[in-house]
This record gives C-alpha cells, sequence and structure tokens, in this order.
C-alpha cells in the first residue's frame, strides 16, 4: 500500500484524538484544530502525485477547493446559528449539510452553465 493511501487516514484519526483531548482543555483550540487545513495539503499532494507533477492538474484541484470552501462556509454559519437555538445535535448536522449540500450543487451547476 502506498503512503499516499494511508496517511490521510492516520492524519486523520491523529486530529480526532487531538480535537478530542484539546476540547476538554480550550474549546477554541480544539475548534481551530478541527479546522485546520488537513484535507487540502494532503489532496494536493494526491493530485500532485498521481498528475506527475502536472501545475495544471494542482491549479484546478486548487481552484476547486477554494470553490468548496463557500459552501463549507455555510454549514459553520448555518450549525452556528441553528445551535444558537438550542436545537438537538441532529438539527445542527442535518441543517448544515442541507445548506452545505445545496451550495455544492449550486457551485457545479454554475461552474458547468457557465463553463470552466
Amino acid at each position: 500500500m502506498k503512503t499516499q493511501d494511508w496517511l490521510p487516514v492516520v492524519i486523520s484519526v491523529v486530529v480526532i484524538i487531538l480535537v478530542a483531548v484539546l476540547e476538554k482543555q480550550s474549546r477554541l483550540i480544539a475548534a481551530i484544530t478541527a479546522t485546520m487545513p488537513l484535507g487540502i495539503p494532503l489532496g494536493i499532494w494526491i493530485v500532485h502525485s498521481s498528475s506527475k507533477g502536472d501545475s495544471k492538474a494542482v491549479t484546478e484541484f486548487t481552484e476547486g477547493t477554494l470553490l468548496g470552501f463557500l459552501p463549507t462556509v455555510g454549514f459553520i454559519i448555518t450549525a452556528w446559528l441553528v445551535a444558537r437555538t438550542g436545537a438537538s445535535l441532529s438539527k445542527v448536522l442535518i441543517s448544515g449539510y442541507s445548506v452545505w449540500g445545496v451550495g455544492a450543487i449550486l457551485i457545479v451547476v454554475a461552474k458547468r452553465f457557465f463553463g470552466g
């Protein structure tokens, strides 16, 4: 098995454990750790490796991550707003993912419609 196949999983597990431990000390530090750019650098590394260093492939991927960040911001804002109402965890997550999903679909449709 190649390093690029298992390393993202190992790092993700380490971050999850780190968030669980840090949450007891500081929710802010745990939140910052949970939102650190982990998947993006790993994704860039995988795209770079699989495309043999093709800068166009890496550029297209990073553009996609920039666009993908927009629905993620929508998820965070929605989850925060719904959590402030005292809603259950399931309502917070369903609301957040609903906004994220709509945003992701809109980006894909807009990208196909307007080209790119």
